[in-house]
């Protein structure tokens, strides 16, 4: 086999990331963090937000569950947003509830509110990398994702179907994440995050995030109205799709308790 080829190419990547990096004179990771910094900047004061979703669970068969939930998100002044996942449908799950209290440095704080005990749940930090209620999107996939949370490199510029994307890494400040460090494809318009890829923490490729068919809400704030998560160890994947946004909705600190996980509906 001709390596020389494949190391060429490889040479040329680096000196294109070389390039770009000290077109910005910036450090990968400097242009890492500006790029991350700029995706967050722009989903700044949406103020809260509500939607209902489906999710359809499928095992490596093809099978499939759905289930009905509603949502909501109440932002933040310097620190992370507070959400809710209240789900509706079928019988056996209805009621069940997931309060999330993201931080930018701290661990976030989470809590489940199970029905048929009549209980609330605290999730440990220890075990936000589990999934939740059998998806494939992990606990601390729901939180929101601030940008303290990580360490930044940028990669490299990317062109996909026409559309240009910055592609950086991540690295999960937090040692108790399920995750060494995600791939995250970001385009160039609009700074939306298109496709990220998570590795376990033995490193090999876990999971694949698409999220697509954005739409924009009051002139500004993109929101994906489909997520898809697939699980390359075990075939299994998980789609979220978003309908009926709705933004300044009045939302308080007394909408996002343990008091109204209990209560929700």
């Amino acid at each position: 086999m001709n390596l020389y080829p494949l190391a060429r190419n490889t040479l040329i990547a680096l000196l294109a990331v070389a390039a770009a990096n000290a077109a910005f004179g910036q450090t990968p990771e400097e242009r890492g963090l500006e790029i991350a910094k700029e995706v967050e900047a722009r989903d700044e004061g949406f103020g809260d937000s509500s939607s209902v979703l489906t999710m359809i669970l499928r095992n490596r068969h093809g099978q499939e569950v759905t289930r009905q939930m509603k949502s909501r998100a109440l932002e933040v002044a310097d620190d992370g947003d507070k959400s809710m996942i209240i789900f509706e449908d079928p019988a056996d799950v209805k009621g069940t509830a997931l309060l999330t209290f993201s931080h930018k440095v701290d661990d976030d704080d989470q809590w489940l509110y199970l029905p048929a005990l009549k209980r609330v749940k605290r999730i440990s930090s220890s075990n936000k990398s589990g999934p939740f209620m059998g998806s494939e999107f992990a606990y601390e996939d729901l939180s929101s994702q601030e940008v303290e949370k990580y360490t930044y490199k940028y990669l490299r510029d990317e062109t996909v179907d026409g559309t240009d994307y910055f592609v950086i890494e991540r690295f999960p400040v937090d040692k108790k994440s399920g995750y060494t460090r995600q791939v995250v494809w970001i385009d160039q318009d609009e700074y939306r995050v298109r496709k990220i890829d998570f590795y376990d923490r033995k490193a090999s490729h876990l999971k694949t995030l698409e999220l697509e068919q954005y739409q924009r809400y009051l002139d500004k704030y993109w929101r994906p109205l489909r997520m898809h998560m697939v699980n390359h160890q075990t075939g299994k994947s998980t789609v979220l799709t978003w309908a009926e946004y709705k933004f300044r909705n009045g939302f308080s600190d007394s909408d996002f308790n343990r008091n109204s996980l209990q209560k929700a509906r």
